[in-house]
């Protein structure tokens, strides 16, 4: 009987319902939407396209490992061992002596030993250009790649290129290209022109070189980047593959090497892509537990309106016998009827919404075009599930009270508003502050990016908790300072003041959502600033030098930086090299540094130890990394550079400035013979007063794309790299703001389209339409207000934290422009979701509704 009841409820209330429905759907789409992310990174193929025609691949182990062997107290026989890795940042080689052994292994027709290094084509070409590689032309085979027009390479002069590269720079056989590969550009002649039979490579472009050109492009003497495998005719690749890992365990040389079949190709080929994969893990597990919590807060609202709008309803049920668990039973089961249509609808509109925001994570650079997007029915199941159960579970919460008192106190509580919420939400309301208390300590004393981020995000949906529960109690404490003001607004504000005194639960459910969106938009927008900020500022604290060296291709060359060192006029050229190294399995940031004149050009604020006598067995950390690491001037620390290879350095100096820096500083050459592209990022040029711009453009100008560029002018640049990781950040959360926003007016439309009887009682009493509307303004107002001061202290509590632990002082960066913007656009959805609504209810005249049943 109560399932039928539900159904003919919801059927004649589908008003009433249109609201609960609304937060639902879009909290589906949300899941649906995180979840098929989150999916992608875990299932998600990445498709080869050099190894196309290779059916196994053999490559060095991609990884650093770590075991940890643990024995539990008191009984020695019981040993636990943890075997963990983490992926390097750079690409690991493999000794060239592994071709011979995987030659000699059985089924194996072909081993083809590939040299894959940057090349990028000097040439201006309309188009986005793509990443360009180098190969040897004898691995043009593994794609395959065949001569469409000309000849293979001959000698060390001359270059073969792939058709797509040809067609938009627009060069035929015997035409000159300039490349710049890991050394000094280079002028070659174009011999050939190379075509795949599957058509353009949709992800980079390929040269190929001779050789014995290819191997000193490379500059890894002894190594090899891969190697493809081509299977005897009859030869299964996946026991070949068996057969090749059993052989290279057993030597030296391939020891660790990596066998790869099938779809583990793409990601020996695209380490960027298999590091995607974990950033996607990461961004949709974040995006989703996020959504999750704010989902929940805003179902939980949403509901709790449509019960309290009917109350009445409910109290008269309660009067004519209905027990207490038959009108639970009614509630769950309306609640689940709108859970399964609004979860369905939301799971089917999340899947355009994950192939959008995939798309514009591909745009952005975040996520590579051949990383595909994995649409699979587990997040729909979730999402649907979730629906269910939020519905079922925030009805049931939100109706407890109702279903719970008896019939006499129902109606008079429909009647009239509680004059204080109930102890248990209070005391839940409290618990919540203070929680968010504890995680904004804990904020604080947390000093690296990936720990904090979750925490900032965590404590500012956890105030917004609080702010919903002990909403009531905070409406009319802001009423009573509100209500002079109010007066001044005539008619209109006295009867905003008392209806926000005596409806303070109603206007706290539009507060809650106004302060989430406020609190957590600011705080989206604000922490990329308040870290960069600290960052730049550091870093223009830290260069001494007057001039930088940046280059407009892949990096600025050891030539460029000699030219400039012997310049008249030039005391010290710096050049740096940026990559990441493993201590342990712990991920630093680090630079490589040349050491001469290091101190003339660079101040990083050394606090123990000195920089003087900085060389290549030496290495200089950031206070952070020194305290995580227990370090001190004369420490050894061993450490995985970037493509894994294990070294031991002696700790230098220790240094302030490790937000500007990077937490490891190394030397130079030591890191440049371990990265993908060992060309400097930039050249820090300390000069004599009088040396100007053009004098050192002089000396650089054989160099094509080297510029120079005044420290002001490197602050801006840095600071436009800080914008383009604002967006990213943005657009990462925008569906959670968004999400948010719609809360907004969906709840005040609710709010003051439930009202049509009030108003008209007001009409019949005398008030006039534009009264009713002023009064609705002004309640509009107030509630800005008051969500916008509690969401702004939300978003600054937040963020100063999160500033004290990350940069070590209280200096949040809130720019004013932005925050008044993000104040006046929610001020704009609260204003029109009120006034709409209630301008529509006016239309109605009053006598109709209050004869209306």
């Amino acid at each position: 009987m109560m399932l039928r009841y539900a159904l003919q409820t919801v059927r004649d209330r589908k008003a009433g319902f249109l609201g609960a429905f609304v937060a639902l759907l879009c909290a589906a789409a949300l899941i649906t939407a995180c979840g098929t992310l989150l999916e992608t990174g875990l299932r998600g193929k990445i498709a080869t396209e050099r190894y196309a025609a290779t059916p196994v691949v053999v490559s060095a182990d991609q990884n650093v490992h770590e075991t940890t062997v643990k024995v539990k107290k008191g009984d020695p026989q019981k040993v636990k061992t943890k075997h963990k890795a983490k992926p390097v940042a750079e690409r690991a080689w493999l000794p060239a002596a592994t071709v011979d052994t995987v030659r000699s292994v059985p089924g194996v027709e072909r081993a083809v030993p590939e040299l894959g290094f940057q090349a990028v084509p000097l040439v201006r070409a309309p188009g986005g250009a793509k990443p360009s590689y180098g190969h040897a032309w004898t691995s043009a085979v593994l794609t395959p790649f065949t001569l469409a027009e000309g000849r293979a390479p001959q000698g060390g002069d001359e270059v073969v290129i792939d058709r797509e590269l040809a067609a938009r720079a627009g060069l035929k056989p015997g035409a000159p290209l300039t490349v710049q590969a890991t050394g000094e550009p280079k002028t070659y002649t174009v011999s050939g022109i190379a075509q795949t039979a599957r058509g353009d490579l949709a992800r980079q472009n390929a040269l190929f070189f001779g050789d014995a050109e290819a191997q000193r492009l490379a500059a890894r003497d002894g190594q090899v980047t891969a190697i493809g495998v081509l299977p005897a005719p009859g030869t299964d690749p996946d026991e070949l593959a068996g057969r090749l890992r059993q052989a290279l365990a057993g030597t030296a040389e391939g020891a660790g090497a990596q066998v790869a079949v099938g779809d583990a190709r793409g990601p020996v080929e695209f380490l960027d892509a298999a590091g995607a994969r974990i950033k996607l893990v990461s961004m949709g597990g974040a995006m989703g537990g996020t959504s999750l919590l704010v989902a929940i807060l805003v179902v939980v609202g949403t509901f709790a309106l449509s019960v309290q709008q009917r109350y009445r309803e409910l109290a008269l049920l309660r009067a004519i016998a209905a027990t207490p668990r038959q009108l639970r039973r009614m509630i769950g089961r309306e609640a689940l009827v709108v859970g399964l249509a609004a979860g369905v609808a939301g799971a089917l509109t999340g899947l355009p919404l994950a192939a959008w925001l995939h798309g514009r994570f591909v745009v952005s650079g975040v996520v590579p075009a051949n990383l595909e997007r994995t649409a699979g029915i587990f997040p729909m199941f979730a999402a649907v599930g979730a629906s269910l159960l939020g519905a079922w579970a925030a009805a049931r919460i939100t109706g407890r009270r109702i279903a719970r008192i008896r019939p006499a106190e129902a109606l008079a509580e429909a009647a009239v508003e509680r004059g204080r919420p109930a102890w248990i939400r209070i005391a839940i309301g409290v618990l919540l502050l203070a929680g968010g208390v504890v995680l904004v300590a804990v904020l604080s004393a947390l000093r690296t990016e990936p720990a904090s981020t979750p925490v900032t995000f965590l404590a500012v949906v956890v105030f917004a908790g609080a702010v919903s529960l002990l909403g009531p109690l905070l409406v009319r404490g802001a009423t009573a300072l509100l209500a002079g003001p109010l007066r001044l607004a005539g008619p209109g504000g006295h009867l905003a003041t008392a209806n926000l005194r005596g409806n303070a639960t109603r206007m706290a459910s539009a507060v809650t959502p106004l302060a989430l969106l406020i609190g957590m938009t600011c705080t989206v927008l604000f922490i990329t600033p308040t870290l960069g900020n600290a960052a730049r500022a550091q870093a223009r604290d830290g260069v001494r030098a007057g001039w930088v060296l940046a280059a407009q291709g892949p990096g600025v060359t050891g030539g460029a930086a000699e030219r400039i060192r012997r310049t008249p006029g030039v005391t010290a050229a710096t050049e740096i090299v940026q990559t990441s190294v493993r201590v342990g399995l712990v991920k630093y940031g680090a630079q490589g540094v040349t050491p001469a004149g290091l101190t003339r050009t660079w101040d990083p604020g050394v606090t123990s130890g000195s920089l003087d006598g900085f060389g290549e067995k030496s290495v200089a950390v950031s206070e952070l990394a020194a305290d995580q690491l227990g370090l001190k001037p004369g420490s050894p620390l061993r450490l995985a550079l970037g493509d894994g290879t294990p070294v031991t350095l002696t700790v230098s100096a220790v240094y302030a400035r490790g937000l500007g820096f990077g937490d490891l500083t190394l030397p130079h050459d030591l890191v440049a013979a371990h990265v993908d592209n060992p060309l400097a990022s930039s050249v820090l040029v300390a000069a004599e007063p009088g040396t100007g711009r053009e004098q050192l453009a002089a000396a650089v100008g054989a160099f094509p794309g080297v510029g120079v560029l005044s420290a002001r002018d490197a602050d801006a640049v840095r600071a436009q790299r800080q914008q383009a990781g604002a967006e990213i950040n943005l657009l990462a959360m925008g569906l959670v703001l968004a999400f948010t926003a719609i809360a907004v007016v969906n709840t005040l439309a609710m709010s003051t389209s439930e009202r049509l009887r009030e108003f008209a009682m007001l009409r019949l009493a005398g008030a006039k339409r534009r009264q009713v509307l002023r009064m609705l303004r002004a309640e509009a107002l107030a509630v800005v207000l008051i969500g916008a001061v509690l969401g702004s202290g939300i978003a600054l509590a937040v963020l100063t934290a999160f500033s004290v632990g990350m940069t070590g002082a209280a200096a949040p960066a809130v720019l004013p422009v932005v925050y008044v913007g993000v104040v006046g656009v929610a001020g704009l959805l609260a204003l029109a979701a009120t006034a709409l609504p209630g301008r529509v209810a006016l239309r109605v005249p009053p006598v109709e509704v209050a004869t209306s049943r």
